[in-house]
């Protein structure tokens, strides 16, 4: 069958480093295609030469008549419009130019109604959760009616439930013959939706084969270049003095554990951990520090160097007497550069020309930064690759064994279950259960994230 893309020899090149080189992709009618590789593999570059983002790459690119959708890791709507506006933007006017209100009423409930938010229409985008604009992002892609739907980590900041409604879509999306290119972190998703499978590693095409053909230790090999452990790393150890009491919630945490905080969309727990941090001078002089679940909004300032963001929280620490140390941030910097691997060409480099997990590594440097006695994670692995998944659980353990306390919310139930000696389920802003002996089940807590009290 002739396939709907055909990017044959495709090689691009940004200054001195070559991202891509002689990568060969071709994606079929009514087929899941995931795209796999660790984060700075090229994924990302490949994607916007797909979209027609970037020109100036070698090699072809054979793209289908009716188009191509994307869905970013990144978001691209515009906060201070309505969600009915961005999924309409720029369509559904009169022939004298006005906006056709009704029309895109019509088309805003018509996209948004399958998610069962239709409620939400005539809402600011500011004013929504990071996982509710993710869904008004990926309704806006379908909207387009495209043949060939990109999806890049786009239940990254869904709760269960609405990425099993993604996963309806994508069903149906097949049925009509689109060809979907497909890029998650989750093994669980490859799993589930993987038609077929191509990894990319270092710009280059390591692979491709059916999924039915490729076992997923193959396929993880092939990321890394090496074999890489699926599990979770054992937590040990005696937790400590008190470190961190939220009355209101009844929450301690102490010295040398993990504790878990549960919940689905609309839960509160990111705006716990918001709650907890407070004013940021004065938590961070506490030795309290926060990683947001959004690295693009209020985790980094994107135009500046890797340098300047991971310094950023630390300012103090380089001028005691007023004036800056350059030398000494620098030289930091480097340090959290090499230990959390990030993959880019120097701590010279912008943020914002990181792909999305190498942004995530630098937001942590810049909190470790500040040596916090309390770290608040707020899905620290989000669009993370899984040979770096294994190194911040490594890290977490390594922290916690030297006195660190750490709050964790976390998308993934998997994880939020490995990684916590304690869990705390939340729903609507009230705790519903305390499981204390980590040994919680997946239904225990998924249960009382529903707002089922536990006995």
């Amino acid at each position: 069958m002739k396939p709907l893309v055909q990017m044959t020899g495709i090689g691009m090149r940004f200054g001195a480093a070559e991202v891509l080189r002689g990568v060969d992709l071709a994606l079929h009618a009514g087929e899941v295609h995931i795209l796999a590789g660790e984060n700075g593999a090229g994924k990302s570059t490949l994607i916007k030469i797909l979209a027609g983002v970037y020109d100036g790459y070698a090699g072809s690119v054979k793209r289908p008549a009716c188009g191509v959708a994307v869905i970013y890791q990144e978001l691209s709507l515009v906060p201070s419009m309505t969600v009915r506006d961005n999924l309409c933007l720029g369509h559904f006017r009169t022939r004298y130019g006005f906006i056709d209100d009704l029309a895109q009423q019509r088309e805003a409930l018509r996209l948004l109604e399958p998610f069962g938010l239709a409620e939400i229409a005539d809402t600011l985008v500011e004013e929504l959760s990071a996982g509710v604009r993710q869904i008004v992002e990926i309704a806006r892609a379908l909207g387009r009616e495209a043949s060939v739907i990109v999806m890049d980590e786009p239940t990254s900041a869904l709760n269960g439930s609405d990425a099993e409604r993604l996963f309806e879509i994508i069903g149906q999306l097949k049925q009509r013959g689109c060809a979907i290119l497909y890029v998650t972190h989750r093994m669980e998703e490859v799993e589930r939706l993987a038609d077929r499978i191509t990894v990319l590693r270092d710009g280059l095409l390591i692979g491709s084969a059916a999924a039915s053909e490729l076992p997923m230790a193959k396929m993880i090999e092939w990321m890394v270049g090496r074999e890489v452990s699926q599990h979770y790393p054992e937590r040990s150890g005696v937790p400590g003095e008190e470190l961190l009491r939220v009355d209101s919630h009844g929450i301690t945490l102490r010295a040398g554990e993990v504790l878990g905080i549960a919940g689905l969309q609309g839960s509160g727990a990111g705006e716990l951990l918001t709650a907890v941090f407070g004013e940021p001078r004065e938590s961070i002089a506490k030795g309290i520090a926060l990683l947001t679940a959004d690295r693009k909004t209020d985790g980094l300032v994107m135009p500046l160097s890797l340098c300047a963001n991971m310094t950023l929280a630390s300012l103090r620490r380089f001028a005691p007497r007023g004036w800056r140390d350059r030398a000494g941030e620098r030289a930091a910097a480097e340090e959290y550069f090499r230990a959390f691997s990030v993959r880019a060409e120097s701590i010279d480099q912008e943020a914002g020309d990181l792909s999305g997990g190498n942004q995530q590594k630098v937001a942590l440097a810049k909190w470790l930064m500040t040596k916090p006695r309390v770290l608040l994670l707020n899905d620290p692995t989000r669009g993370i690759d899984i040979g770096a998944k294994q190194e911040i659980y490594r890290l977490m353990n390594e922290w916690t064994a030297h006195g660190m306390g750490i709050l964790l919310v976390s998308s993934d139930l998997p994880e939020l279950l490995a990684l916590s000696d304690r869990i705390v389920a939340l729903h609507r802003g009230r705790v519903t259960a305390r499981f204390d002996d980590n040994k919680a089940s997946a239904a225990e807590v998924i249960a009382a994230a529903m707002g089922r009290e536990a006995a």
